[in-house]
């Protein structure tokens, strides 16, 4: 996969370090090394970039101030030798978040999260259900009740069960969540081993967790880049 990348860190030798494992592991292209935030920002008036690895602790413009004057679209990996803005680094479209001094075997992990994201949210062709009515039949009890996708909130797998929550109720079917997972399409999206989400219906994303309504469901760091490459696709 090519991607045009840009390492923003005020330390050279850092730069150099990860500079070094994009050379040596992927086809990505750096096309801007820069020294502090400023310098990012006036980059970046003249050219663009699918990827920023960006230190947070620089003089005169933090990490997380450009972070927030960045394009919409841009994604963040976040480079720093501090933990404590780990949660805080997802309000914005990060993608990972590297402690220094960054390993190789590091990298390979998070090149892995990067390039799947860049990755389009999607089912396999051969999952896709060939109807496409905005409904299904779920059999609860001895009962088939009509579920609208329309008015479907989240699902939440309970081993065997799958608890499906709409705007109108509740229903406990005998299912397992990865069948389910299966089925659905976009704007539905797993963002934890036990829960699936209508994306339509999220009022928030705040650090590591998923809003609807007064429900909060955990975002993993497993289904994390689908996620935020699906979302990003509304930020305007």
């Amino acid at each position: 996969m090519s991607l045009k990348c840009m390492i923003v860190d005020d330390e050279p030798n850092a730069v150099s370090l990860l500079e070094l494992h994009i050379a040596q592991t992927t086809d990505w292209q750096v096309v801007a090394r820069c020294y502090d935030a400023l310098e990012a920002l006036t980059f970046l008036k003249s050219h663009k970039a699918d990827l920023i690895f960006l230190d947070i602790n620089m003089p005169r413009l933090d990490g997380m101030e450009l972070a927030a004057l960045l394009p919409p679209e841009m994604k963040i990996v976040f480079t720093t030798a501090y933990t404590a803005y780990a949660a805080a680094s997802y309000n914005f479209p990060t993608i990972d978040y590297l402690l220094k001094p960054i390993t190789l075997k590091r990298f390979l992990a998070a090149r892995q999260k990067i390039e799947s994201a860049f990755i389009p949210a999607r089912i396999p062709e051969a999952s896709v259900p060939k109807q496409t009515e905005d409904y299904y039949f779920v059999k609860t009890g001895k009962t088939l009740l009509q579920i609208r996708l329309s008015e479907l909130l989240y699902l939440e797998g309970e081993k065997e069960y799958v608890r499906i929550v709409t705007i109108r109720e509740e229903v406990l079917v005998y299912k397992r969540l990865k069948e389910m997972a299966e089925q659905l399409t976009v704007p539905f999206i797993r963002v934890h081993n036990s829960y699936i989400v209508n994306t339509s219906r999220i009022d928030k994303v705040q650090e590591n967790h998923v809003f609807i309504g007064d429900k909060r469901i955990p975002l993993s760091d497993k289904f994390r880049p689908a996620f935020m490459a699906l979302i990003q696709q509304r930020f305007l």
